[in-house]
């Protein structure tokens, strides 16, 4: 069965051992990887035969020369067995690993599955698993090397004691102490007692707060993709407490609290009114939202249909046209993406893009070498460059792990997300590394099965993206402005509900806009929306329409349910994984089909769906025109992207 794609790894450690005390077993040590998961806002800590934890028989990754793919054989104990495949490649001067991709596993006959099974049976006797809420004590022992007794609330004999031969009992204790109390025991300075917090509280921010009631303002301050990636990941209708004090009188009113939020970003004043003599436009006919229909995924015949005999593509609206209907079929991919995100010209010929790629692979190889040639004195004189590194590998351990490209200990996928965040880092060492770029490689990284060419689509990815990591967040600013001019536009009512519950400024979005929506959808709908977005049709920004539709959806159940402050946040970030990517996909085409046939659409709207482009080339032909006379009579656009008409003549 698959893993629940909500749980997160904490910790993980392989090299665990359990020393059976039976006289039969008394020669047998089972080995295993001991593991903390984060899964649906419980702590647990999960112990897993080895042969149990990881099956990467049917994973291909390149020899140490990337000129071939060798194979990962399972019986063999993990090893590579023999080539798959050979074949000249340019990058094999670099000595690098550069691809990653996988194989359908096959049985024959059956053989070896009893023995597998019954051999699976006796391991999967010694799993453990326990809630650390559960956990009474763990004893901490030595003899030679460190080996932890627990004990839970609930039982009298304690559990199979763990024995860390090579290590990490240290860092699993630390780990464990994220969110226990460990305290030693009157008497018994091996014991630790673990006592747990308000699990509610912790569990929700992730030991985002400080002690202080403050904590989470100042931790959004200092790093807000932090705090929104992890803090508002799993809000829950506790987060009014992070902001009282411990005495029921010292309370603090929802619009205090939204007025703290709200300092967060400098800058983003969304609930303020406008300026004097200026009235927000709030009622205009829109008239009816057309109903749109989504189409199949291109095929790999219609897109050979769209090539001409050098390799050039040919017709591309209609081929964007088509992919924004439908999306790609999978096997498309690693091609079409290269093309929508840039990497490749859509008029270059094969041989024109194999000279591409010749040249990108050698300018990528010399990048990243720059980095790994670094002795370690050089990086003790190098804060940034350590604080990109230990940030990359923090991050790279917890992006994605259950999908099977990256899951599991000493992946390869991971040291291929590691190594092209590092030499992003290198490539744009201004912006360096900020939490969420991890999130918008890995489908890159799982689509292209490559190195260089993921780095590449990387590159022209965060081309779009990088005013979401800019220090002073101007971008992300700009993006919550833009969506509450058009959410305002498109439904007056449901705006004003959401400010007068001090949520008008959207910061529940704000997840949905720094990363795509990436944690929001499964990761194979995140796949088909990028694509889709990537296009860049039927306008500009669709990805803020494509917010509307969301809270289109969902505009109903809050304004019924009169949910408040922390109700809409709690209700949203519970939307994640739940939410139909076609449904929101043709929503979004049908608002924005509706705007463009709106008569009367505020200058700002159009400026924000690109919508404006065509009606500025028809003033400059024609000044005098109709057209140009109905373009001044339109409302204009405040500096930070709100409505308003013009002052009164006087």
């Amino acid at each position: 069965m698959a893993e629940d794609p909500l749980v997160k790894v904490i910790f993980e450690h392989e090299g665990v051992f359990i020393h059976p005390s039976s006289d039969d077993e008394q020669d047998l040590l089972i080995s295993g990887s001991l593991r903390i998961i984060d899964k649906d806002a419980e702590i647990i800590v999960e112990y897993k035969p080895l042969d149990d934890t990881v099956d990467p028989s049917n994973m291909l990754c390149a020899r140490k020369d990337s000129s071939s793919v060798m194979e990962w054989d399972q019986c063999s104990g993990g090893r590579p067995q023999r080539p798959l495949e050979s074949q000249p490649s340019y990058e094999t001067e670099w000595d690098m690993i550069n691809a990653v991709s996988f194989k359908k596993k096959s049985c024959a006959n059956g053989e070896g599955l009893s023995g597998s099974l019954n051999h699976n049976h006796e391991k999967s006797r010694w799993a453990l698993t326990f809630n650390i809420s559960d956990l009474r004590s763990i004893t901490v022992k030595e003899e030679g090397w460190t080996f932890l007794v627990f004990r839970l609330k609930e039982s009298s004999s304690p559990l199979p004691a763990l024995h860390f031969h090579q290590g990490g009992s240290k860092q699993f204790l630390d780990s464990l102490g994220r969110f226990a109390l460990l305290s030693e025991g009157p008497g018994d300075e091996t014991c630790l007692l673990v006592s747990s917090p308000n699990k509610a509280l912790s569990q929700s921010f992730e030991n985002l707060l400080d002690d202080n009631s403050f904590g989470l303002v100042h931790k959004l301050r200092k790093d807000p993709y932090v705090a929104t990636l992890g803090g508002f990941s799993k809000v829950t209708n506790y987060i009014y407490d992070a902001f009282r004090g411990s005495e029921e009188q010292h309370q603090r009113p929802p619009e205090e609290v939204a007025d703290l939020l709200g300092e967060v970003i400098p800058g983003l004043e969304i609930n303020q009114q406008e300026e004097p003599g200026f009235e927000v436009i709030t009622k205009i006919d829109l008239g009816p939202r057309p109903q749109v229909t989504r189409s199949d995924p291109l095929s790999v015949d219609d897109w050979t249909k769209h090539q001409d005999p050098e390799g050039r593509m040919i017709n591309i609206p209609d081929l964007k046209q088509a992919i924004f209907k439908g999306g790609l079929c999978h096997a498309l991919r690693k091609e079409a993406w290269k093309f929508l995100l840039g990497y490749f010209p859509w008029d270059s010929t094969l041989e024109e893009r194999k000279a591409l790629h010749r040249a990108k692979t050698d300018e990528y190889f010399r990048m990243k070498l720059q980095w790994k040639s670094i002795s370690e004195e050089q990086e003790k004189r190098n804060s940034r460059l350590r604080d990109y590194r230990s940030l990359i590998e923090k991050d790279v351990n917890r992006t994605d792990r259950t999908n099977r490209f990256y899951e599991g200990i000493d992946n390869p996928g991971l040291v291929l997300l590691h190594d092209i965040l590092m030499t992003h880092c290198m490539y744009d060492f201004d912006l360096g590394y900020v939490q969420g770029m991890s999130d918008l490689l890995s489908p890159i990284l799982y689509v292209m099965e490559n190195e260089v060419d993921a780095f590449w689509c990387f590159v022209s990815f965060m081309d779009q993206m990088h005013h979401n990591f800019e220090e002073q967040m101007q971008g992300m600013k700009t993006q919550l402005i833009q969506l509450s001019t058009l959410l305002r536009l498109l439904d007056s009512v449901f705006w004003n509900y959401l400010e007068s519950q001090d949520s008008g400024y959207l910061y529940f979005c704000f997840r949905w806009l720094l990363i795509r929506f990436k944690r929001e959808l499964s990761f194979q709908d995140v796949l088909r929306l990028w694509e889709v977005m990537w296009t860049d049709l039927p306008c500009q920004n669709l990805h803020l329409l494509i917010c509307c539709a969301i809270l289109d959806s969902e505009k109903q159940k809050i304004m019924e349910e009169n949910y408040g402050f922390n109700e809409i946040l709690k209700h949203i970030n519970e939307l994640s994984m739940k939410l139909d990517v076609e449904e929101i996909l043709q929503k979004a085409e049908g608002i924005c089909e509706q705007l463009k046939g709106c008569k009367e659409l505020p200058h700002a709207v159009s400026i924000i769906l690109g919508l404006d482009s065509e009606l500025c080339g028809s003033e400059c032909r024609d000044s005098g025109s109709p057209l140009a006379d109905r373009r001044t009579q339109r409302p204009e656009a405040c500096s930070n992207g709100h409505l308003r008409e013009s002052p009164p003549s006087e």
